[in-house]
């Protein structure tokens, strides 16, 4: 079920945690969790006991970015199957990115593609010196459309660039240094260095806080309609029915080199 895979609960304070529950494959995302995702921010954002949101995964990892083996197992669905993934994907990253109530993604272990995505969404990002992150989707023949606003917006054109061509592997202390991550903090010690920012933000009024981030969004072209939403999913979605695709995702099924690879 999908609410297995994205479970919430809020405190007595107001602080609701979504966690990320695929453990077993490194919280990969496939559309059931995408579509818990849009149920779980959908339940808080109209509870008014909520006032802070805080993201994490379970297990060793934050979330490893897409399931290749779903994303393949679309391949044989038809384009408006695929199409309509890509626009709940998009539909995901740009509604956590606008949610009206403050979130922090405490990120441990690896982060990859959509998971970057999702927390170059969040209002503030707290990673533990484990942690290490990848934006990997060109690697696979894949792009990751959806999330390039917000990685734009977190990191600027030149890392999101950089990054997101490469594919390379960075630690915690470069995601902070490249404005990915705004605290570093020991492994293991993530609840106690957001525990003081949840404090400053549960002082401030909740209304407040919405119409400030909604106005900060806007002042920096942040909002996405559902026309830009439509052009982000589109080329997503047609990537993912090309041939590269299908050779990246299968050197990736059968642990072998891409035939790219010199």
């Amino acid at each position: 079920m999908t609410a297995d895979l994205v479970l919430t609960e809020v405190d007595r304070r107001g602080v609701a945690t979504v966690t990320i529950n695929r453990a077993d494959v490194n919280n990969a995302y496939n559309g059931d969790m995408i579509q818990g995702f849009l149920t779980a921010f959908d339940q808080i954002a109209k509870d008014p006991q909520a006032r802070v949101v805080v993201l994490r995964g379970k297990g060793k990892h934050f979330q490893a970015g897409a399931d290749l083996k779903w994303i393949m197992s679309l391949k044989a669905s038809d384009w408006d199957a695929n199409l309509a993934v890509s626009k709940a994907t998009t539909d995901a990253v740009r509604g956590l990115n606008e949610f009206p109530k403050p979130t922090i993604a405490l990120i441990h272990g690896g982060c990859f593609g959509g998971g970057v995505g999702v927390a170059s969404s969040c209002d503030i990002v707290i990673a533990s010196e484990d942690a290490f992150f990848a934006i990997t989707e060109a690697k696979w023949g894949l792009m990751a459309a959806p999330i390039y606003p917000q990685l734009i917006a977190r990191l600027g054109v030149a890392h999101t660039r950089r990054f997101s061509l490469t594919c390379e592997r960075f630690d915690a202390h470069k995601a902070k240094e490249i404005g990915l991550v705004d605290e570093v903090c020991a492994s293991g010690k993530l609840d106690e260095t957001a525990a003081p920012l949840i404090d400053q933000l549960l002082d401030c009024p909740p209304n407040a806080l919405a119409e400030s981030k909604a106005s900060i969004l806007d002042c920096a072209a942040l909002v996405i309609d559902d026309a830009k939403a439509a052009a982000l999913a589109e080329p997503h979605a047609r990537k993912r029915l090309t041939e590269e695709a299908t050779e990246g995702l299968n050197s990736f099924i059968e642990k072998r080199a891409p035939n790219w690879r010199p």
